[in-house]
């Protein structure tokens, strides 16, 4: 089992959701209102006055070969619109309740 932690642009909410649906990916726990900055050249996302932009993230816990296919999605959904921005990390799940 993997664990994957999606952050993204606000923006691309329904889309995540969406992803997530074609996949067959069921579970997930989803946050609002995340703030960050990209690693490389992305504009903080805070919800102020001057970086009024907010992220999103979404984590799910999925088999193993579930792992690749949406991460080929996730990146497709980065190419798409690469300004607004979409990142995703994975984690080995070592237990589960």
């Amino acid at each position: 089992m993997k664990s994957v932690f999606i952050a993204y642009n606000q923006a691309n909410t329904e889309r995540v959701e969406y992803m997530l649906d074609e996949l067959g990916i069921r579970g997930f726990t989803y946050w609002e209102d995340v703030q960050g900055r990209g690693h490389i050249d992305g504009d903080p996302h805070r919800g102020t006055h001057t970086w009024p932009e907010m992220n999103s993230a979404t984590m799910v816990i999925v088999d193993d070969d579930k792992v690749e296919p949406l991460l080929t999605s996730i990146r497709k959904l980065d190419k798409r619109n690469p300004e607004v921005g979409v990142r995703a990390f994975v984690w080995n799940i070592e237990q589960m309740v």
